[in-house]
């Protein structure tokens, strides 16, 4: 199970080729690892927000994190987050 530090390095080093290739603007870490509340079995949450829309590379974008991570991610837009939950994302979320 890797640390949060270590999956915000990883991204790091990956977050140019994910700024030309799928237009990422700004990413980060939310939910139980930004906490250190992870279990064996937890996913990655993984907040993302996009220069433009990029429809179904969504998907690949997710898949490519997986294996990059090899852990499962849930990517999450940071227009489909409501206003209620975004109060509570933005207080745990570690930027990349």
């Amino acid at each position: 199970m890797k640390r949060v530090d270590e999956i915000r390095n990883l991204l790091i080093v990956y977050l140019d080729a994910y700024k030309k290739k799928y237009k990422v603007k700004k990413m980060g870490i939310f939910g139980s690892y930004s906490r250190g509340e992870q279990v064996k079995d937890s996913d990655i949450d993984i907040l993302v927000e996009f220069e433009e829309p990029i429809g179904l590379t969504f998907v690949d974008f997710a898949e490519e994190l997986e294996e990059t991570l090899q852990t499962k991610v849930d990517l999450v837009s940071r227009k489909a987050i409501k206003p209620k939950l975004w109060k509570y994302i933005k207080k745990d979320i570690i930027y990349v």
